[in-house]
This record gives structure tokens, C-alpha cells and sequence, in this order.
């Protein structure tokens, strides 16, 4: 097997865990709609599917053009960089349970989760997202796309992050229904 065919495989792999982390979040979204939730930011989150979507296209995309070589020395910690990323963003899904979701969906009432990660960080789920988009690519120096992707994520979370923010404190400052 190329290490190419390899990097293919690891690329659908994480794939196929975001099929798994959609079909969660439609549950989720489901369980929160039935509570009172409500969805917040609905315009940028094409966009986001898009830029996820083109990032686990464009990374093996680059290696296969540009003939991007497997380096041992970066690729390797980069896989295991990338494997804690999943680790980080499956802890996130399971601290936050029913509420956590792939849309911005609050539910009126409900505080905000202090467990888990989100003791040490607000958006931990983010952090996954931000090094994984710099790891996967990198495993096999796919670096056009780990710039590129880094550059144009930071423009969606920081819309993002003030979208879900602002849904946070004003469903805080609501009454549960």
C-alpha cells in the first residue's frame, strides 16, 4: 500500500466520523427542538459544511497534484495530533450529551456546561477543529491546504463563536419553558 492510499484511507476514515457526529446532531437537534430550543446563525453554517467538506477533498487532492511526500518525522506526530483532536471533539459530544450539536441550537433555561473541557476552555470543541485542520493535512504535507483551511476557519469561528455566544446569554437570560 502507498502511503498515498494510506492518507486516503485515514481521509475517509475521518469522513466517515463526521457522517457519525451528523447523524448525532440531527438526534441532538431533534431532542433540543422538542425542549424549547432554538437555531441561531443558520446563514454561515453552509459555509461551514462547504469548508469541511472541501478541507477532506482538497488535502489528499494536494498530495495527489502536488506529489506531497510522507515525511515520517512530521506525519506521524501529525496522525497522533489528529487522533487526540477526534479524542477532544468525542469528549466534547459526550460531556455536552443531548445539547451538543453540529447548528447553533440553544435551549432556553439550560446553564452552561462546566464539565469536561469546558472547565478549562469555552469552546473546546473549536480547539479539535482548529489543530485537526492543521494536523490532517500535515500528516502528508499538504501544507496549501492546512494554511489555506486554517485561514478561512478563523474567519468562520470567529463568526461562530460571537453567534453562539450571543445565543448563549440571551437563552440564559430566558425563563425554561
Amino acid at each position: 500500500m502507498t502511503s498515498l492510499t494510506a492518507y486516503v484511507l485515514f481521509i475517509c476514515a475521518t469522513g466517515l466520523e463526521r457522517l457519525a457526529e451528523l447523524r448525532t446532531s440531527l438526534r441532538n437537534a431533534s431532542w433540543s427542538f422538542d425542549r424549547g430550543g432554538r437555531e441561531f446563525g443558520r446563514a454561515h453554517y453552509p459555509w461551514m459544511v462547504a469548508l469541511h467538506t472541501g478541507f477532506l477533498v482538497a488535502a489528499p487532492l494536494e498530495v495527489w497534484a502536488f506529489d506531497r511526500p510522507f515525511l515520517p518525522a512530521l506525519g506521524i506526530p501529525m496522525i497522533a495530533l489528529a487522533l487526540a483532536c477526534q479524542a477532544l471533539r468525542w469528549w466534547c459530544i459526550t460531556t455536552l450529551g443531548p445539547r451538543w450539536n453540529t447548528r447553533v441550537i440553544i435551549v432556553p433555561g439550560l446553564p452552561r456546561v462546566t464539565g469536561g473541557p469546558y472547565r478549562w476552555f469555552s469552546h473546546p470543541n473549536y480547539v479539535a477543529v482548529v489543530l485537526e485542520g492543521i494536523a490532517l493535512p500535515l500528516v502528508h504535507t499538504a501544507w496549501i491546504t492546512a494554511l489555506v483551511f486554517t485561514v478561512l476557519n478563523a474567519w468562520l469561528l470567529s463568526v461562530r463563536i460571537r453567534v453562539e455566544n450571543e445565543a448563549l446569554d440571551l437563552m440564559e437570560a430566558s425563563p425554561s419553558p
